[in-house]
This record gives C-alpha cells, sequence and structure tokens, in this order.
C-alpha cells in the first residue's frame, strides 16, 4: 500500500511541471486584416490600442497582436485571413471596405470577428441587422454613404450662387462596388433637392486625381466634395494642395485634412469609433459573444473649419456654420 502511494505521489510530482503548463493560459493573439497600408493602419491600431487598454489589455503584455496588410490589393485578402487563422488567433479584427470583412468572415465562421467597417454592414450582407448582428460577427461602422449628402449642403452653404460642384470619389467595382453606387444614388438625390449638378469624376492614383482636379477647375465647378475612403487619406496632403492650388472650396470627411490646410471637414471622430471596437475585443476576450454585440455607430459628428484656407480663397464663412463648428483653426 505504502508502495503504491509512493509511486502515485512520485508519478504526480513528474507530472505537475508539464501538467501545470498545460493549463497556463496562453497569452491571446488578435489578428488585424487590413485592407490598406501602414500609414492608414497605424491611427486604427492606436485607437484599438485605446479601447483594448480600457479592457484591461496592454499589447505585448497580456495581448499579441498580428498584423496582415493587403496595402489595396484586394485579391490577397482570402491568403492573409487564411494566414491568421493558421497562426490560431483568438479574434480577427477586420477593417476596411466589407470585402475585407467578407474575406475574414468565409475564413472562419467559428473565430470571433470585430470589424472597423466603412459602409452599410446589413446592406453588405456581412450581419443580418445592426441590433442582433448574429453569427461570429459584429463591431462599427463609419455609415460612409449617409453622411455625404450633409457634407454637399455644407458645400453649397459655403457656396450658395454655385449650380455645379464637384465630387471626386474612387473607381467603380470590385471591393468597393458595394459602397459606391448606394452613395452616388444618395448624392444625386441631394443634389436635385438643392437645385445643383454635380460633376463626379473617379480616380485611384496620384495622377488620375491631378487631372481630375484639372477638369474641375475646366468645367467651372465652384467647389469638390471628397468622398471619404482610405485611398483619399493616404493622398491627404496631394488632395488639400490641389484645392489651394486651383483654388477649390473642398470639403472632406475628416479633420485631419483641415489639420493641414483643408478648408471643411464634417465626419465622425475616427478614434472614438475605432476605440468602441477595441472595447468590444476586450469583452470578446473576456467571454462575450459577437452575436449579443449591437454594431455600434457614430453618434456624434465634428464639423471643423480652417478659417486661414477661407481667407486665401476669398471666402467669408458663414456664421451659421461658424456657430455649428467643434473646431475653428484661425
Amino acid at each position: 500500500m505504502k508502495r503504491r502511494l509512493l509511486l502515485a505521489s512520485t508519478t504526480a510530482a513528474a507530472l505537475s511541471p508539464a501538467t501545470s503548463r498545460a493549463q497556463q493560459k496562453a497569452v491571446p493573439v488578435i489578428g488585424y486584416l487590413g485592407g490598406e497600408g501602414l500609414a492608414v493602419t497605424a491611427p486604427i491600431l492606436a485607437a484599438l490600442s485605446q479601447g483594448l487598454s480600457e479592457a484591461g489589455y496592454v499589447d505585448g503584455q497580456n495581448v499579441t497582436i498580428e498584423q496582415r496588410l493587403a496595402e489595396d490589393h484586394y485579391d490577397r485578402l482570402p491568403a492573409l485571413a487564411a494566414d491568421l487563422i493558421s497562426r490560431k488567433v483568438d479574434v480577427i479584427v477586420a477593417s476596411g471596405y466589407p470585402a475585407v470583412v467578407r474575406a475574414a468572415k468565409e475564413a472562419s465562421q467559428t473565430i470571433p470577428i470585430i470589424f472597423v467597417v466603412r459602409g452599410d454592414p446589413v446592406g453588405a450582407g456581412l450581419v443580418a441587422s445592426l441590433a442582433r448582428p448574429g453569427g461570429n460577427l459584429t463591431g462599427v461602422s463609419f455609415m460612409v454613404v449617409d453622411v455625404n449628402p450633409k457634407r454637399l449642403e455644407l458645400l453649397r452653404e459655403l457656396v450658395p450662387q454655385a449650380g455645379l460642384l464637384g465630387v471626386l470619389m474612387t473607381p467603380d467595382g470590385g471591393a468597393e462596388s458595394i459602397e459606391r453606387n448606394p452613395l452616388e444614388r444618395n448624392l444625386g438625390e441631394a443634389a436635385r433637392s438643392i437645385g445643383i449638378q454635380l460633376l463626379v469624376l473617379k480616380a485611384r492614383t496620384e495622377g488620375e486625381i491631378e487631372a481630375s482636379f484639372a477638369e474641375f477647375v475646366q468645367r467651372q465647378t465652384r467647389g469638390v466634395l471628397v468622398v471619404r475612403n482610405p485611398l483619399f487619406s493616404g493622398r491627404r496632403e496631394q488632395l488639400v494642395s490641389l484645392a489651394a492650388r486651383h483654388a477649390l472650396p473642398a470639403i472632406y470627411g475628416s479633420s485631419e485634412y483641415v489639420m493641414d490646410g483643408g478648408l471643411i471637414s464634417f465626419g465622425p471622430n475616427d478614434s472614438s469609433v475605432v476605440r468602441q471596437a477595441g472595447i468590444y475585443i476586450g469583452r470578446i476576450l473576456k467571454g462575450a459573444k459577437p452575436a449579443d454585440l449591437p454594431v455600434q455607430q457614430p453618434t456624434k459628428f465634428e464639423l471643423a473649419v480652417n478659417l486661414r484656407t477661407a481667407k486665401a480663397l476669398g471666402l467669408t464663412i458663414p456664421p451659421s456654420i461658424l456657430a455649428r463648428a467643434d473646431e475653428v483653426i484661425e
């Protein structure tokens, strides 16, 4: 009897370190799948990290983030998503257009996916509804389409005599087709409601953007709405410079443009929206289910105005706009 007890104790002692190691929980791994390059991704990761820290997680300490970036080559997304799955990540963050989220969704129907999406996640077929997303996806949406008519109205306030305004967006098709069609439809309806015409031009490369501004001037547009998207975010300096060079009042979707010398912007506070996605990741890591977390949307939109740029353009900003502005650069 004593011998058996001794053997049992010896065996337990021999196994205990291995058992302890096996039972010790590894540091959770978050896989980040992005459609853009590092310039666009860096501020998104910073805001995600802020939300994660509020949930008690710090990258490099008690959580690890693995990045896979398509750098605007959307055909790479399936392979990048599959690579993250092979790394046995605990959560996937899918950031960009619905095509990015779809690649993650097609790669796994079980790993929780938190998206940061530019567009309508319901219309894109990513979730069943905003309140009850269902499945393994939830996240935040920037409502890109719905805000542009308001930007058009603000631009018309700045140039009330304009009969023709320009719109600059990226080309239809591919990863962006699900955003662009409703966007053009909504802008067209908004233009008709305020009695103006639109010249819609589409550009992707640096040369195409420059040619578009030249055409806006040639066609005598009085102002330009630059549609918010990641590609243009990466070309912010060029867009602001071209608007100044051609003396065209332009409205943008982010206050970053105004900080860089752009005239006016209207849109959500990006970091506060993405921060919520970071908080969601923390909740998922603590056991919450994506299906139980409603999709979040911006609740506050910020209006920023650069008076120095307005002066250079010979524009007087209407008091109605200044009174509503959240930020004014003098």
